[in-house]
């Protein structure tokens, strides 16, 4: 069992970034890395022409979650995981009707911490709600392991689109009875910071708010790669994912430099001790009138 806490919580109150307690600056988006596509960014903008009724075309797969891959239950709603994302669930709907905020990017400082676990588990628990179309996507083009979880073909995905080898609707996934797509990595790339530097990533980062409700991206960890400090000048939040009894201090301050505090939304400690979760949420949904 893993607990999720603790997140959004600076954010709700004003904007801070976790354990500062002065105003921020307007972030710099743009500030650490040239525009996208190198000397192209003076370019005219690409025009991807995503929208909804592309939606219809993606081809439908079901929700059948590899064993041992520790996803929401459907069937089982009360369980103790489920309760936590929903909790960090309702705290970014809350977040989001105080400003702009569609996009996120789930991250964290070094690989085994749980970004993936986090950004799927908030994907299926947004999903359930009624109306809300939620894209979950693999941006970790270095190691990609989503597909791996939801047992779905990895290609064609992200990759092949950016790349221009098929379409967005094509890449694209629709889980079945639910408000949730996919978009996998793709095929394999060799240098996947290249092409994420391409236009065509800034302009699908700016198009999915017009089709989708939330958009989850998870990423490769900040302190392995620069991917993520890339995609997060795009996306309009990041969350940072830490393991409890794991993640060291000095790399969480290393992993909020490098992101500049730049739209971080606020920390998932994940880790949390079984026993603990289990006997608080036991107790409550046992109690008898």
């Amino acid at each position: 069992m893993s607990r999720v806490h603790d997140a959004l919580r600076r954010a709700e109150q004003g904007g801070l970034a976790p354990g500062d307690d002065s105003p921020r600056k307007p972030a710099d988006r743009g500030s650490e890395f040239p525009p996208p596509g190198g000397p192209q960014g003076n370019l005219p903008p690409v025009r991807l022409d995503i929208h909804a009724g592309m939606l219809n075309e993606a081809a439908a797969v079901p929700y059948a979650p590899a064993e041992q891959s520790h996803l929401l239950d459907l069937h089982n709603s009360y369980e103790t995981p489920a309760e936590e994302f929903r909790t960090l669930r309702t705290r970014l709907n809350h977040l989001q009707m105080l400003q702009p905020l569609h996009s996120v990017v789930v991250t964290s400082p070094l690989p085994a911490e749980g970004k993936t676990f986090t950004a799927v588990n908030l994907a299926v628990a947004q999903s359930q709600l009624a109306e809300t179309s939620v894209l979950l996507a693999d941006f970790d083009l270095r190691r990609p392991t989503i597909h791996k979880l939801l047992q779905i073909e990895r290609s064609p995905g992200l990759s092949d689109f950016l790349g221009g080898h098929t379409t967005f609707a094509e890449a694209l996934r629709r889980v079945e009875g639910m408000n949730l797509y996919f978009l996998p990595a793709g095929s394999p790339v060799k240098n996947p910071l290249e092409l994420l530097n391409l236009r065509q990533t800034k302009a699908l980062f700016e198009d999915l708010p017009h089709v989708f409700n939330w958009a989850i991206f998870d990423t490769p960890p900040l302190l392995f790669s620069a991917d993520a400090n890339l995609l997060a000048t795009m996306a309009d939040g990041t969350i940072l994912v830490v393991k409890i009894g794991a993640t060291t201090f000095d790399s969480v301050t290393r992993a909020m430099q490098s992101l500049c505090e730049n739209n971080v939304l606020g920390i998932v400690a994940n880790g949390a001790r079984a026993s603990e979760l289990y006997s608080k949420y036991t107790r409550y949904y046992s109690k008898k009138d």
